[in-house]
């Protein structure tokens, strides 16, 4: 800091002083020594000045930080003007132009190109603290931008300067930047800054001081969201420089837009227009400079007109505009004579204006020529000389482009500036910049000098508060005492301007509304009011016209001529009839304000306009300086080092004054008045160490160590201040100590208490210890004794049987030797044998033909099949058995399984016990395969291994003595009672004995033995003696057993894999079959009974199974079945043979003997039902494939609500049931009314309406029973039938059948054999229920009904062993009937129309919901306008006759089709099923944590209480949308659950603080929810809301909490993990979308797309909630082995857009929503309220940036991707390539074509379009291309499809476009290119190429170009640094491809360069 020393004693040579050169600020010298020993001084210009020895003596030195410069002047030790204009000098010299001073930075206009602003410097400065790097102007834009998103507050950013000193170049380099670090190369940002181009063509003009001179200011306001991306801007504009369309001075021009029309139009415009060269006119030639050095007029009009169309003016806009400028050049040729226009000028008017302005020439003659005014009665018009004319014609001029400019900048602002889609209250981020004019003081200043420096004056004061604020909070940083500064600012200067009563502007706008007032009369005013200020300087003299006013910057004088003309700003009232007059409408446009019907009414009264131009200017100024005041602001001062517009010429008077006038000065002042030496600790350590008495702190090696001076004493307040500090500590550690103290004494007594506690439980630990031990023993000394017991029992059965043994032991044993040598020989010595002949041999006890199953025997009475005639036409036969076709292969497995995943070799390292193996043995196990607890089943798996060997032939049979064939013992005849029984209790060694002689008792036992529990052992063994089993028979043997095995029982899930893996390996002959068999037995189920004959017979010849079932009308049908078939199955498939349709009801009966039971229509295994028979018939000595059984098919239930006329062929086989039941007395009845009536309806469907005495006789004899007849005579039995006939209607059968449901529902009846266990008391506790559609009936033995209950009776039915209800009943089929039971009464209520309210509800103020009272009888009304399945129904209260909604909660749905009678609504009352406590649950207190149906009308947050913008967005969505999604609120119409999400969640995504109130909402409804459906779908939304956003911490552990609480929901555990993943994460932008909404519909918590491939395949991938794009990418290429996801990308195609881009960042889910979906909107603008109309896209992968592409190296990506991509460019003809390089390629693509195929070689000629380019098919005949195509085909002999495309890819990867992604496009930024080029972006750059001739034009690097964005219909680019960089526009609908792989490109090369630079850190190791 400053620190100025005055050196009094000589200096020495090379010291830098400062010397006074007289021009009042001291400049800087070199101490010079001559030979002499005298001081010359060399200054800083390079003269030498001689120093008196006086002089010597008062030379001040220069501070060090002087002598080189400082980055930043604060630092500057000469803190002075000398100093900053120094410093500046310095820094120009040394080609710096940017200064720091603080935070503002001073720039100097270096009148050069530096290489400064590149997009390099862009990423250098972005994201730098200022002060990092040197100084720039992009450092305080990044210090803006930086401010804004950190702190959420605007910025400004104040770019001021004299004319030329760079602000405008400033203002656009900041805007660059500003467009760069918002990273979205977004159109709206490309707009923002072309409408620069237009503003400096209208606005900017040549003047002597600068070549580019902004003549008005300019306000840019930029918006950005909330993600820091540019969303909008808007400009505003002040005092645009007007006078200079008519007049400029000499050496300036007009407005460059003049100049630019004149030189950019075409002849045929220009000469449309009139128009020739600048030269030609009078406004473009006062200056006497036309051509600006350093200009292209030319190119710049085309840039304008590039502008112009980029901020959507249309064609008609741009030539509107050229036409006025026409107009008004045309005017400024216009001249007067007298008054008049001269002569020939009147003709050019004529064809000009009219054309062009669209006026009459004579009314602009007079409108010109003359002034009209009112006087007291009339209108007065006046004749103007020529001078006056002509400044009434400069006047109408300027007005004219005054208002255009204006109208310029309003179209500019709407396309521009976006009203916010999120509301008008939506507040955004934004940065200013202010580009005003400096401050100014010329020979002659004007009005518009005094508008200047009045702004100027506002911003300085501005600007010196803030600077005084920085200071302060500089102070407070640094924790410095300090005193209030005291500075003085310009308020008094300001308050004589604008503030103070009478004050200049005032009184100059007071004069202007005075119709008499002048210049003089308000310059006397002025002099009189202001004549004591000493910041006014009056007049000389009363004739002098100039006054003066001391600024900040100096004293400027003002010459008050022309003010009040000028402040009014008024045109002639004539103007404006003319204007209003015209036909053109921008013209209109322009004036609109001005002409409104007011405006013109004040204009005819009294000819003035109360608006003045001070006061639009002041209200401007005024609304500038308070948004300027709500920001943060940085300050840009701009100098110009020269006039002369010289590089490298600093002029110091013309510099100093400027920094006079920008403030610096004030701003020195204000550091000097505080503390102005500021050192950084180094710098201080260095200067004022010697002052320590110590040795530390060397700055060599201790410079970091902080040092305490004790020679600092504290002051006083310091003291105290401390003192207070260390009493509160003090008093914070007492308190401390003594809650220590407390807690430890708290904390004896807990253990004191937990010691006590601990031994008396201990105490009584011990004594039920002691007490359990007792009874232990005498427990386990009663079981001990009990097995003892049973032990020594079992042991004197084994003595008895071993003595018994030991007789014959010893010739049983050699027996035995004997019969094992006999066998292994027989295995040594096979004889062949086919297969067919051993399974032959096997099945020899089977008869040799077997007929069609269930036709054996006379049938059950009643159940006679009756075959007529007719019905043997009828009979369906059975198909032909297609045999399985055996190969010879033998079934002999060699195995070796041991690579397979489930190998049963695996399995048996795995799960078999001891040293037991996988592969084939013949001896027998000591202990089982398998480990099995029981004893009993372990000992059975040992007995089952033996009948396997036995029965594969691995044991020779043993011959018994003596051993004659006897009856069966009682294990055989309860063979068919041996289910679920320990084979430990079958197998006997008598059994043994008995199935050793008896080889067809052996193998059913066998099969017998299979039910046991143990069944992997079986399998198993089974599997382990199939295994490298060399003997055929033996094999062949175990096959056959393994298959009979897999027809009763499937094995556990511990063996299933195992399993089918070993028969995948199996033979031929039996593999498959056998993995068949197992498929169907684990679809059905488990077998209960053993195989039947007749599929020992299928296993014999592995044909199917065929069984016989008949119908009631007599048709028989042949149905195959297997082991496994099910009652349903067979239902189903004679339904299906029988073209049944209404099925239900219709059972499959068994008949045996004379009994008759139904099989239904489940899961009961017919098989099971045939082997019952079987086993009944063996029981009985008889042969089992003789049993009678038969099966029928039958009705055997009802529904309530059945309709006969559905199904016609249902109708008639009941028809048909009925009629034989009728006959045999099946269905009887007292009434013989009845038999009658159904007599006649058989006899009207038999023989029709004639009557016949013996058809009559007949149908007696066919319909009524034998006793009937017997009992009423047949001829009056005919009688009453044939009077019965007459009777009868068409629709027959339906009636017979409606009337047996009536009358006989007890016949169509399931029974079911119950006990009673609790409730009314019965006649017994042991009877039948009855159900049947009708209702539920209790019956005894015989038939007596004990209670009926009809449905609507029946309040429920559970199947659970402890359940409460009226009735418990206990039964073995307890679940199937309670099932039936439940199945009617869900069919009734939902085909039922009557419901009890069953609580209270008033809901008088809402009448979307009905109001009832407990008890009404309420009507259903089906209309479909609420969804039931939701839980709410529309009905009507019969009480009050209302209508509405109905929560299904609060009513009772009665099981009924009928009204219910009153006795049944009484059974029925509410109470009884807990409506009472509805009630009162209902009558309680609303909890607001808990579950409510009423609609929330205020939020449950107390924060968002009084934010009337949130509440305003919940109100939109009243009631709440998660009331209606969860089912608690009704939904009138069908709407899309989308919808209903879109409402929660989309205000949530877009305002943070809602989403703790969703989370609440949510929770809260599914708290004490008393309906489960609710529930489930508050676990949809809430799984739904975990993937959007996380809760805020406050509710972040309530939310864990609640979700870990409920462990048992499905849903619970997915939300928790979803949230935690969340918490990581960015939240969702957007609500969830139709996928995800969809797939947690459907209960899905996993979501899979499809994803679509270049090559025409697709493949579904796994995405979640919040999988963002790149982690898809990443996962597709994982997923297909490519070698890297680089360079690919996932895009998607719509109807509107094809094949863009997906931003890798952002989620999946949200950019297919925000592409896909249109959302409908309120009338409000808000969105989320209607039904997205979600387009068709297909989401595509594919390669997207090629670089590191060789083809062959990565062959999935070839074939899938750059094959399918590059071909397409290839055919189009984009390549440039020869003509061998295209027959090469053809012939392989015509590989590609037919492969191999030769015969192909003629289609040739139709398929060049798919081999050659489309461009060059022409340059060859069709037959010349065939022969070089099959010539280069036959050359490329050999090769596959994949290697010929992969072929094809390496002979175009050399071409510099391959990898290109080409768009065709039109252009007319540059003219050396033809209008229609072809734009091929690559990883080298943008290639321009011509079309036509496929030449490159040019090729523009990526790092040279720094900017692009596209539109709806162009692409823009900017190639060059951010200040003369060269723009392209073009047409094209692409620019969104462009744009994104411009970007994508650019980012990659950014991110490998970013990669690169972690190498040379020192943090990384190496």
């Amino acid at each position: 800091m400053t620190l100025t020393v005055t050196h009094c004693a000589p200096c020495f040579q090379g010291e830098w002083v400062w010397v006074d050169p007289g021009i009042g600020v001291p400049i800087g010298a070199r101490v010079k020594l001559t030979d002499t020993g005298h001081q010359l001084l060399v200054d800083d210009e390079g003269k030498e000045h001689k120093l008196s020895q006086k002089e010597e003596g008062s030379i001040r030195v220069m501070h060090p930080t002087s002598v080189e410069g400082v980055d930043d002047m604060i630092r500057l030790g000469d803190l002075n003007e000398a100093g900053l204009l120094r410093n500046l000098l310095v820094r120009h010299r040394q080609g710096i132009i940017y200064t720091y001073t603080g935070s503002v930075l001073v720039a100097v206009n270096p009148y050069q190109e530096l290489p400064l602003y590149t997009a390099d410097q862009v990423r250098l400065y972005h994201g730098r603290r200022l002060g990092e790097l040197p100084p720039h102007v992009f450092a305080i834009a990044d210090t803006c931008y930086f401010n804004m998103r950190r702190h959420n507050r605007d910025q400004c950013c104040i770019i001021s300067g004299e004319s030329g000193a760079g602000k405008t170049e400033s203002t656009k380099l900041v805007l660059q930047f500003l467009a760069a670090v918002s990273g979205q190369h977004s159109w709206i940002e490309q707009q923002i800054l072309e409408a620069n181009p237009i503003l400096e063509a209208f606005g900017n003009a040549k003047t002597i001081r600068n070549d580019n001179s902004s003549r008005f200011g300019k306000y840019v306001e930029i918006f950005f969201n909330k993600d820091g991306a540019i969303e909008g801007a808007r400009m505003e504009q002040y005092l645009l420089e007007k006078s200079r369309v008519c007049h400029q001075a000499m050496e300036e021009r007009n407005y460059h837009i003049f100049y630019c029309m004149l030189a950019g139009m075409t002849a045929e415009q220009k000469k449309t227009l009139c128009l020739g060269n600048a030269a030609e006119f009078s406004y473009l030639k006062r200056g006497d400079c036309i051509v600006c050095d350093g200009r292209d007029d030319a190119k710049d009009y085309t840039r304008i007109r590039t502008a112009l169309k980029i901020l959507a003016f249309t064609e008609t806009h741009c030539w509107e505009i050229l036409k006025l400028l026409a107009a008004l050049l045309h005017l400024g040729n216009v001249s007067f004579e007298g008054g008049v226009l001269s002569g020939c000028m009147t003709q050019l008017m004529s064809e000009f204006f009219v054309c062009f302005l669209q006026v009459q020439p004579a009314a602009l003659a007079v409108s010109l020529t003359y002034r009209s005014f009112m006087t007291n009665r009339e209108r007065v018009s006046k004749p103007l000389n020529s001078e006056q004319a002509a400044d009434s014609r400069d006047a109408f001029v300027k007005a004219i482009y005054g208002k255009l400019f204006i109208w310029i900048v309003g179209r500019i602002n709407s396309a521009i500036h976006k009203t916010p889609t999120n509301g008008p209250k939506y507040v955004r981020n934004s940065i200013g910049l202010l580009d005003i004019f400096g401050f100014e003081n010329f020979d002659s200043n004007s009005f518009e000098q005094l508008c200047i420096n009045f702004a100027n004056e506002q911003l300085q004061q501005f600007f010196v508060r803030h600077v005084f604020k920085l200071e302060q909070e500089e102070y407070t940083k640094e924790d410095i005492v300090w005193k209030n500064i005291t500075f003085s600012d310009n308020t008094d200067t300001l308050d004589l301007l604008a503030v103070k009563p009478l004050n200049v502007l005032a009184l100059i706008d007071e004069e202007s509304h005075f119709p008499k007032g002048t210049d003089v009369t308000m310059l006397n005013k002025m002099n009189r009011a202001h004549a004591k200020c000493n910041k006014y300087i009056p007049s000389k003299n009363t004739h002098d016209m100039e006054f003066g006013i001391r600024h900040f910057a100096g004293v400027v004088h003002y010459d008050s001529n022309g003010f009040l003309e000028k402040n009014r700003d008024a045109l002639n009232s004539g103007i404006l009839k003319l204007i209003e007059a015209s036909t053109n409408t921008l013209l209109q446009q322009l004036f609109e304000k001005e002409l409104s019907a007011n405006v013109v009414k004040n204009l005819a009264s009294n000819n003035r306009i109360v608006s003045t131009l001070s006061g639009q200017f002041r209200q401007s100024l005024d609304s500038l300086m308070n948004a300027l005041s709500k920001c943060q602001p940085h300050f840009i001062l701009c100098f110009k080092p020269n006039d002369d517009k010289k590089s490298m010429v600093f002029d110091r008077n013309l510099c100093i004054r400027q920094l006079r006038y920008s403030g610096m000065i004030d701003t020195i002042k204000i550091r000097k008045l505080g503390f102005p030496i500021r050192h950084t600790f180094k710098q201080f350590l260095q200067r004022y160490r010697v002052l320590l008495n110590t040795t530390v702190c060397d700055p060599k090696t201790s410079v970091n160590i902080p040092v305490w001076f004790k020679c600092i004493p504290l002051c006083r307040k310091s003291f105290v201040k401390k003192r207070r500090a260390a009493v509160v500590i003090q008093k914070r550690w007492r308190g401390y100590r003594e809650k220590k103290e407390y807690r430890k004494l708290q904390l004896g007594f807990e253990r004191l208490q937990s010691t006590i506690r601990g031994r008396l439980a201990r105490g009584r630990y011990l004594k039920e210890l002691a007490a359990a031990v007792t009874m232990q023993s005498q427990v386990r000394g009663y079981l001990a004794r009990k097995s003892y017991k049973s032990k020594r029992e079992a042991v004197t059965v084994l003595q008895a049987h071993t003595r018994g043994m030991e007789r014959s032991a010893a010739e049983l044993q050699q027996r035995l030797e004997d019969v094992l040598s006999q066998s292994q020989e027989a295995a040594a010595k096979p004889e062949p044998v086919s297969e067919q002949e051993m399974v032959e041999t096997m099945f020899g006890f089977l008869p040799n033909t077997v007929a069609v199953g269930g036709r054996e025997g006379p049938a059950p009475e009643g159940f006679e099949v009756r075959l007529t005639t007719n019905a043997l036409a009828r009979t369906v036969p059975a198909p032909e058995p297609v045999p399985i076709a055996v190969p010879e292969e033998q079934p002999v497995v060699d195995y070796n399984d041991e690579n397979e995943e489930f190998s049963f070799t695996k399995f048996s390292a795995l799960h078999f016990q001891g040293s037991a193996t996988y592969s084939h043995i013949k001896q027998r196990l000591r202990q089982p395969l398998l480990y099995h607890e029981d004893e009993g089943d372990a000992l059975a798996c040992l007995t089952v291994w033996w009948i396997i060997l036995r029965f594969m032939g691995d044991i020779a049979e043993p011959k018994l003595i003596n051993q004659e064939p006897s009856a069966p013992t009682p294990s055989q005849n309860n063979l068919g009672q041996r289910q679920n029984r320990r084979l430990s209790n079958l197998v006997g060694l008598d059994q043994v004995l008995y199935i050793r002689t008896q080889p067809q008792i052996q193998f059913n036992f066998a099969l017998s033995v299979l039910v046991c529990p143990c069944r992997d052992e079986i399998y198993c063994q089974i599997i382990k003696q199939l295994v490298n089993n060399k003997n055929q028979n033996s094999s062949l043997r175990g096959w056959v057993l393994l298959s009979i095995c897999l027809g009763i029982f499937p094995p556990t899930e511990l063996l299933m894999q195992y399993l089918e893996s070993f028969l995948g390996r199996g033979p031929s002959s039996y593999g498959p079959y056998c993995a068949e068999r197992l498929r169907r037995i684990v679809a059905n189920g488990e077998r209960g009974e053993p195989p039947c004959w007749i599929e020992l017979q299928a296993v014999k010849t592995k044909k199917t199974t065929q069984v016989s079932v008949a119908l009631m009308d007599g048709l028989s049908v042949s149905l195959p079945v297997d082991s496994a078939c099910t009652s349903a199955e067979v239902c189903q498939a004679l339904a299906k043979k029988v073209n049944l349709k209404d099925i239900y009801g219709f059972s499959l009966y068994i008949g045996f003997c004379e009994k008759v039971w139904s099989l239904g229509s489940g899961g009961r295994h017919v098989m099971d039902a045939i082997s019952q028979c079987e086993q009944e018939v063996r029981r009985k000595g008889e042969e089992e494939q003789h049993a009678p059984w038969r099966l029928y098919f039958r009705k055997e239930l009802f529904t309530p609500w059945h309709d006969s006329s559905i199904d016609a062929v249902s109708t008639d086989l009941i028809y048909r049931q009925v009629i034989r039941g009728l006959k045999s007395g099946e269905y009887h009845s007292e009434k013989e009314d009845d038999f009658v009536q159904l007599a006649a309806m058989y006899y009207y469907v038999t023989f029709g309406s004639a009557i016949s005495g013996e058809n009559a006789k007949k149908v007696v004899e066919e319909c009524i029973t034998t006793e009937l007849i017997e009992t009423k005579s047949q001829g009056k039995l005919i009688q009453l039938v044939n009077a019965a006939h007459t009777q009868v209607n068409y629709s027959v059968k339906g009636d017979v059948v409606d009337y047996a449901r009536q009358k006989w529902p007890m016949y169509f009846s399931k029974f079911y054999e119950v006990t009673q266990m609790s409730g009314p008391p019965l006649p017994k506790s042991n009877f039948i229920v009855a159900i049947n559609w009708n209702g539920i009936s209790f019956q005894d033995e015989k038939e007596k009904k004990l209670i009926e209950l009809s449905y609507p009776e029946v309040t429920g039915v559970n199947k659970s062993r402890y359940g409460q209800g009226q009735f418990l009943l206990q039964s073995v089929d307890a679940g199937e009937m309670a099932d039936l039971i439940q199945w009617y009464l869900e069919g009734l209520k939902e085909r039922s129309v009557y419901a009890v309210a069953l609580q209270d509800v008033n809901k008088q103020d809402d009448p979307t919901l009905l109001s009832y009272k407990r008890g009404d009888v309420l009507v259903i009304v089906k209309d479909g306008e609420y969804s039931p399945a939701r839980g709410w129904i529309k009905g009507t209260n019969e009480r009050t006759g209302n209508t509405g909604a109905i929560s299904t909660d609060t009513v009772l749905v009665l099981p009924t089709l009928e009204k219910p009678s009153d006795t049944t609504l009484v059974r029925r009352q509410p109470g009884k099923e807990g409506g009472r406590g509805a009630q009162a649950r209902g009558a309680g207190r609303e909890k607001l944590w808990a579950a409510s149906k009423e609609p929330i009308k205020q939020p449950l947050l107390k924060s968002l209480v009084g934010n009337t913008d949130l509440i305003f967005l919940l109100s939109l969505t009243f009631p709440s949308p998660i009331l209606k999604y969860m089912g608690d609120y009704p939904i009138k119409q069908v709407r899309q659950p989308i919808e209903l999400t879109d409402q929660i969640f989309g205000p949530a995504t877009q305002h943070v603080p809602l989403q703790d109130e969703v989370y609440c909402q949510i929770m809260r409804q599914m708290t004490s929810n008393s309906s489960r459906m609710s529930v489930d779908y508050g676990w949809q939304l809430m799984w739904l809301c975990t993937g959007l956003f996380s809760p805020s911490q406050s509710l972040l552990r309530y939310t864990q909490r609640f979700l870990e609480s409920r462990p048992r929901e499905p849903l619970a555990a997915d939300c928790l993990q979803r949230l935690q993943m969340l918490l990581s994460m960015e939240p969702r932008k957007l609500p969830p979308h139709q996928v995800e909404v969809d797939a947690i519909q459907q209960n899905s918590n996993q979501i899979f797309h499809k994803i679509h491939f270049p090559n025409d395949s697709t493949e579904l991938f796994e995405v979640t909630s919040t999988t963002r794009i790149r982690d898809l990418v990443r996962n597709i290429a994982y997923k297909l082995i490519l070698a890297s996801a680089d360079g690919y990308g996932l895009f998607m195609k719509t109807p509107n857009k094809v094949n863009f881009n997906l931003e890798d960042q952002n989620y999946f889910f949200d950019s297919l929503r925000q592409t896909t979906d249109q959302p409908k909107k309120t009338k409000k603008g808000h969105c989320f309220s209607g039904a997205p109309a979600t387009m068709p896209y297909l989401v595509i992968f594919m390669r997207k940036l090629w670089f590191n592409v060789t083809p062959g190296r990565d062959l999935t990506a070839d074939l899938t991707f750059h094959f399918p991509q590059e071909l397409p460019k290839y055919l189009r003809g984009y390549h440039k390539c020869t003509k061998e390089e295209m027959i090469s390629l053809a012939g392989l693509l015509f590989r590609v074509k037919v492969d191999t195929d030769k015969s192909q070689f003629v289609m040739i000629p139709r398929m060049l379009k798919e081999l050659v380019p489309a461009d060059e098919m022409k340059t060859m005949s069709p037959e010349d291309w065939k022969k070089h195509i099959i010539s280069s085909y036959n050359k490329q002999a050999g090769i596959t499809l994949d290697e010929a495309k992969v072929a094809f890819l390496k002979g175009i990867c050399h071409w510099p476009t391959f990898g290109c992604a080409f768009f065709e496009v039109k252009q007319t930024s540059e003219p050396s290119y033809p209008s229609i080029v072809q734009i091929a972006i690559s990883k080298q750059g943008v290639s321009f190429i011509d079309p036509k001739t496929k030449e490159l034009l040019v090729m523009h690097l990526f790092n040279r170009i720094t900017n692009w964005s596209s539109g709806s219909t162009y692409f823009h680019m900017t190639i060059g640094n951010l200040v003369k960089g060269n723009s392209f526009l073009c047409e094209t609908s692409l620019g969104y491809k462009m744009d994104d792989l411009l970007s994508s490109y650019v980012n990659m090369y950014e991110m490998q360069r970013q990669s690169v630079r972690p190498r040379n850190n020192s943090m990384f190791p190496t």
